[in-house]
């Protein structure tokens, strides 16, 4: 048979995240905007991939920035 191994889900590590924070403060130090948006960016990307469940669970603010939800919709 050939294709990929099926060996299971890959998962985050604390190193993968500890990585991942060290990266974004990095990033922060040159340019805070820039993070702001990149973030902003993974998240719409996350909540499209999960079909859009994602939003639900994300502060309103967070929800604007990442172009989730209509700014002033109460």
């Amino acid at each position: 048979m050939t294709g990929a191994d099926p060996a299971g889900p890959v998962t985050a590590t604390d190193d993968d995240a500890a990585e991942l924070v060290a990266q974004l403060r990095a990033l922060a130090g040159a340019d805070p905007a820039e993070v702001r948006q990149v973030v902003a960016e993974v998240l719409a990307a996350l909540d499209r991939a999960a079909g859009g469940a994602l939003r639900e669970h994300l502060p309103e603010t967070i929800r604007v920035d990442a172009g989730l939800e209509a700014p002033g919709r109460i």
